[in-house]
């Protein structure tokens, strides 16, 4: 249940900006930007929401080997006046005008999806799958992308998920290792979504035999819920569903919960696995509502869903560690059903992608543009997303700075503020007014228009549209210093066998 919806409830309404799912997949999107993400695992995928965000194309190509680009003419730094200073002497690593200095774009290769429900992932296949071109100034695709979609719980495990390099987990599971208020083992996993007898199995498999780099994990904080209703509200009054399992008094917020759990047991349980598997974690929350508290308790109910990032432990030592453990699981697991591969989706390159053209003619081109808009200056962005631009520029965005940098008729302009930078390209001598054409020219022309449309019964529209989008895809623009997309293969182990793991997907950007 979205919290969103809470007003449905004889309760007070809390509301959210931007709305709760989409601050999860927020900051499980920046965790990929930050950490160079190529291969994700969404276990639990649901109606692919994630996946189909990380299917949108970056705008252009992580930076280029550096002995690939030519140097700019020196001379050109003579050019630099005004407000803006020339980029020329800087790197041709440019930050784009409508982002952050620290966020740059996400090059996903391989995706894969998990989840039990049939019927959810049908609509996480319609909504990966490849598009055809719809529109004339849509993203070009610069990198190969595979997807593929998966049925099936934790219960069996997949070759395939060996070694990814991140796995995430929204809203899909919570962990009770320390059951404040049960009589359960402290060894006994508790997973919101998940059935009792798959619990003890999701950090053994997730961290023990998968052992991605990452793991990102959203989950909701039990103790939030208070803030729909008054201090001291009697139980006939809280909305809500009670705990299925019989095990506890609380009041979730999503009829298929099977536990949620408070800040202190999220946080003594993510310790205890990262411990025993060789990972790193950091605890945090997100979520805060948009109204403040009437009894004050804003700080004492602290945010309305809590995160998690694993990072694992490199060495040999730790990796021998896990194995040996993770074995336990493979015997367990061996003789369960095998996952069922739903769906694989491939999405091509552009045939130009990494195979620009030289400097000369990028800038020849860059100038015939701005001619071609009548624009003296003209912001960086809109001639990168002239498609036939960035086609010439192989998908590489320092190739076009270069070739304005080095042109003789074009100067490149940096400006910074409030933490970005704005880019604009000017056209020294500014336009060239073509002369105005002979009145009789022009009024036979024009007569003849009128009278051909007369004739067939047309209209000749001459209105123009000149909409550039911004920087980036949807979903997929972040983070400075993209790392190299990856074009081989998932990393495996050695045949694990198959798995299958659980998802209620709770994500959304």
């Amino acid at each position: 249940m979205d919290l969103n919806d809470i007003d449905e409830q004889p309760e007070f309404r809390v509301t959210f900006s931007p709305n709760l799912y989409l601050q999860r997949r927020g900051w499980v999107l920046d965790q990929l930007r930050r950490e160079h993400v190529t291969q994700v695992l969404d276990v639990g995928c649901g109606e692919g929401e994630l996946l189909a965000c990380l299917c949108q194309p970056a705008p252009w190509l992580p930076p280029p080997p550096s002995n690939s680009l030519p140097n700019a003419d020196t001379e050109s730094t003579s050019r630099c006046t005004g407000p803006f200073s020339c980029a020329h002497s800087e790197s041709f690593y440019p930050v784009p005008n409508t982002l952050p200095d620290k966020i740059a774009n996400l090059h996903p290769s391989h995706l894969a999806g998990l989840d039990v429900s049939p019927h959810d992932l049908q609509f996480a296949v319609l909504g990966t799958a490849p598009k055809p071109p719809s529109h004339w100034n849509e993203n070009v695709r610069w990198e190969a992308l595979e997807v593929k979609l998966w049925q099936g719980g934790l219960e069996s495990l997949n070759e395939e998920f060996v070694g990814v390099e991140c796995i995430t987990a929204m809203e899909v599971y919570v962990c009770a290792p320390i059951p404040f208020e049960f009589n359960l083992s402290s060894s006994c996993d508790r997973i919101e979504h998940l059935p009792e007898h798959i619990l003890p199995d999701f950090a053994p498999v997730l961290l023990g035999v998968y052992h991605p780099r990452l793991l990102l994990v959203t989950t909701p904080n039990f103790t939030f819920n208070a803030r729909f209703h008054p201090p001291d509200t009697p139980e006939s009054r809280v909305g809500g569903y009670p705990d299925p399992t019989g095990r506890t008094d609380r009041i979730f917020r999503h009829h298929d919960h099977k536990f949620e759990w408070v800040v202190e047991e999220f946080t003594e349980w993510c310790a205890s696995v990262a411990d025993e598997w060789g990972y790193t974690v950091e605890v945090a929350g997100i979520g805060k509502a948009v109204e403040p508290d009437e009894w004050g308790r804003d700080e004492e109910l602290g945010y309305a869903s809590q995160v998690a990032k694993f990072k694992r432990i490199e060495g040999e030592p730790r990796q021998d560690a896990r194995t040996k453990k993770a074995m336990k699981v493979v015997k367990r697991a061996s003789k369960q059903t095998k996952h069922e591969l739903i769906k694989t989706h491939r999405y091509d390159a552009h045939p130009q992608a990494r195979h620009p053209l030289s400097l000369d003619e990028i800038g020849e081109a860059v100038k015939a543009k701005m001619q071609e808009f009548r624009q003296a200056v003209t912001r960086l962005e809109e001639l990168w997303f002239e498609n036939d631009i960035a086609v010439m520029c192989g998908g590489w965005l320092e190739f076009l700075i270069a070739a304005v940098d080095q042109h003789k008729d074009l100067k490149m302009m940096r400006k910074e503020g409030r933490g970005r930078a704005e880019w604009r390209v000017e056209l020294l001598g500014g336009v060239h007014e073509e002369p105005e054409p002979f009145w009789g020219e022009c009024e036979q022309d024009e007569w003849e228009s009128e009278e051909n449309a007369a004739e067939d019964g047309t209209v000749d529209d001459k209105s123009e549209t000149g909409s550039v989008p911004g920087w980036g895809a949807p979903c997929g623009a972040g983070e400075d210093g993209p790392a190299e997309s990856q074009e081989s293969g998932w990393a495996r182990g050695s045949g694990w066998g198959s798995t299958e793991a659980h998802g209620d997907s709770g994500t959304g950007w």
